[in-house]
C-alpha cells in the first residue's frame, strides 16, 4: 500500500532497461572500477529518492544472501562494512566470525519497484577476510579473479549463457510445506510450448520476462517446457561473471514474482518423479580480440581444435566435477536415462543424453553446451569448474574418449567419493574449501534416505540448500 508521505524511487521498465544496459556495457568495455565507483557514489548522493542499497552475496552452496544498507550509512561506510560470517553455512567458524563486504560497483542494478519495492537498488558484494584479502569460500570472487587472469594473461574473454528450467507450483510456500503434503500441485498441464494467454503459467512467464528485460538481461525467448508447469526463460550470453550474477537474479526474480502471485517457483532438479526434470544447460565460449576461438568453419561440427580440447578435458574430469554441477540429493533423480538425462560422459552434436553437446553455431554463436548441470548448483562454482577444467584440466588416454561408455553417478554418495578422491577438485577449489563443500553435501545427504526410491522424500526437499530453514537444521 503506497504512502503519500513517502517519495521513493520508482522507475518505468523502459527507464530501468536503459540504465541497466548502460551499466552492462560498462562492464563489457572494462571501464575502470574507480570511474564506475565515483559515478555510482555520485548518483546515490544526488538521487534523494533512494532509501536503501541491497548488497547481494552467495554462500559456498550458492544460496543467495541479501543485506539492506541504509543509503546514508552506506555512503559513509562503503569501504568498511562487516558481517557475521559464522552464520553463513560454509563460511567461517564462530571463533573467527568477522568478515568484510566490499562493493563490486560495476555489478550494480536498478530493480523494478513492483517486485523489489520502491527506493532500492541492488549491487553485488565481494566477501573479504579480516585482513582485506578475498575470502577463499566466496566463489564469486574466485571466479572474477580467474576471468581477470585469463584476460590479462591470454587475452581470453570467458562468455556464458545459461538455460535455466524451473517449475511453478500452487501455493506460496509449496517447498517448505512439502513434508505435510508429500506432493507438488501443478498450475498448468498444457505441455511443451503450450500455455494459453492469461493462464497462471503464461502470466508468470510474462511478468518474469518483463522484469528480466528491465534489468538488462537482453531476452531471447521464453516458453513452457516439456513437463507440466515447467518453464524456461532464455536471455543472451554475457561475460562469465555477469552470467553467473544473472543466474542468481533470474532465480530471485522468479521466486519474487511467484510469491506475489501466491505460487512457488522451484529449482529443485527433479521435484516430481515421472516427468522431465529441470536442468541448467550451460553454454560457454571464449573470445580473443573479439573473435570466437571455438569457431572453425573447417573443423569437426565447425568446432575448432581448441574447442575440442576444451571438451576433452571436461569429459576426462566429468565424474570429478559432478558434485559441483549436481549439488543436491534431488539432483541425482534427474540423471535418469528415461527422460533425456544428460548422464553419458560423451560429446555429441545430436544426442541429448550426452553430458556435452555441440549446438549448431556460426562465427558468433559457436559454443560448447554442458548439459548435466542442475539448476540448484552454485553458478559461480559451475562456471569456475567448467572454464578452469576446460582450459587447464588433463586429458585421459581413453580410446574414443568422446564416445566411450561412461556414465555420471546416479546418487550423491558416489559423486562425493569421486569428488573427494580427485586431485583435480583440490586444484579447482583449494583443499580447505573442497573439504568444507564436501562436509556440507554430506550433512544434507545424511539427513535423507540413502536410496532415492521411486518418489521424492520430504527430507530431500526440506534439507535442500535453497529451501531449508535454520530452525529445521537446528532441530535435527
Amino acid at each position: 500500500m503506497s504512502n503519500p508521505l513517502q517519495d521513493f524511487l520508482t522507475l518505468s521498465y523502459a527507464e530501468l532497461e536503459e540504465l541497466n544496459l548502460h551499466a552492462k556495457e560498462q562492464r563489457k568495455q572494462r571501464v575502470p572500477v574507480e570511474q564506475i565507483r565515483e559515478e555510482r557514489l555520485k548518483y546515490l548522493t544526488e538521487e534523494k529518492r533512494i532509501k536503501a542499497v541491497t548488497v547481494l552475496f552467495s554462500d559456498l552452496e550458492g544460496r543467495l544472501h541479501m543485506l539492506d544498507y541504509d543509503k546514508k550509512f552506506l555512503l559513509k561506510s562503503w569501504d568498511n562494512m562487516t558481517f557475521d560470517g559464522s552464520s553463513i553455512r560454509g563460511f567461517t567458524a564462530q571463533r573467527e566470525s568477522d568478515l568484510r563486504l566490499s562493493i563490486d560497483w560495476p555489478s550494480f542494478y536498478w530493480a523494478p519497484a513492483d517486485i523489489f519495492g520502491p527506493g532500492k537498488v541492488l549491487v553485488f558484494g565481494e566477501v573479504l577476510d579480516k585482513d582485506g584479502s578475498p575470502y577463499n569460500a566466496d566463489l564469486r570472487s574466485v571466479l572474477k579473479a580467474y576471468a581477470d587472469t585469463q584476460f590479462a594473461k591470454n587475452g581470453y574473454t570467458l562468455n556464458a549463457a545459461n538455460e535455466i528450467e524451473g517449475f511453478l507450483f500452487k501455493g506460496a510456500d509449496a517447498e517448505r510445506r512439502y513434508h505435510e503434503t508429500n506432493e507438488f500441485e501443478y498450475v498448468n498441464t498444457g505441455g511443451y510450448y503450450h500455455s494459453l494467454p492469461g493462464d497462471p503459467l503464461r502470466e508468470f512467464i510474462d511478468r518474469v520476462a518483463e522484469a528480466q528485460r528491465a534489468m538488462g538481461f537482453e531476452n531471447e525467448k521464453d516458453h513452457p517446457e516439456v513437463a507440466p508447469s515447467q518453464f524456461e526463460i532464455n536471455y543472451s550470453y554475457a561475460d562469465v561473471l555477469t552470467a553467473a550474477d544473472q543466474i542468481q537474479l533470474y532465480k530471485l526474480i522468479c521466486r519474487q514474482v511467484a510469491t506475489r502471485m501466491g505460487l512457488t517457483a522451484t529449482f529443485l532438479p527433479k521435484p516430481v518423479v515421472g516427468v522431465n526434470g529441470s536442468g541448467m544447460h550451460t553454454n560457454v565460449s571464449i573470445t580473443k580480440g573479439g573473435k570466437n576461438i571455438f569457431w572453425d568453419p573447417k573443423g569437426e561440427e565447425k568446432l575448432s581444435k581448441f574447442g575440442w580440447q576444451f571438451i576433452d578435458r571436461i569429459l576426462t574430469h566429468g565424474n570429478d566435477i559432478c558434485l559441483m554441477l549436481n549439488a543436491s540429493v534431488n539432483a541425482y533423480r534427474r540423471l535418469d536415462p528415461h527422460f533425456e538425462a544428460p548422464n553419458q560422459i560423451i560429446a555429441s552434436a545430436v544426442d541429448r543424453g550426452s553430458m556435452v553437446r555441440i549446438p549448431i553455431g556460426n562465427e558468433r554463436s559457436m559454443r560448447v553446451e554442458v548439459r548435466s548441470v542442475g539448476p540448484d548448483a552454485n553458478p559461480y562454482m559451475v562456471l569456475l569448474s567448467v572454464f578452469k577444467t576446460g582450459l587447464e584440466g588433463e586429458t585421459a588416454k581413453i580410446k574414443n574418449l568422446r564416445s566411450a561408455q561412461r556414465f555420471l553417478p546416479d546418487n550423491i554418495y558416489t559423486a562425493m567419493d569421486n569428488f573427494l578422491q580427485s586431485e583435480w577438485t583440490g586444484k579447482l577449489l583449494g583443499d580447505d574449501v573442497k573439504a568444507r563443500y564436501a562436509d556440507l553435501k554430506r550433512a544434507s545427504a545424511d539427513r535423507c534416505p540413502r536410496l532415492l526410491g521411486t518418489f521424492v522424500k520430504s527430507p530431500e526437499v526440506q534439507y535442500h540448500h535453497e529451501v531449508y530453514n535454520q530452525y529445521l537444521w537446528n532441530r535435527f
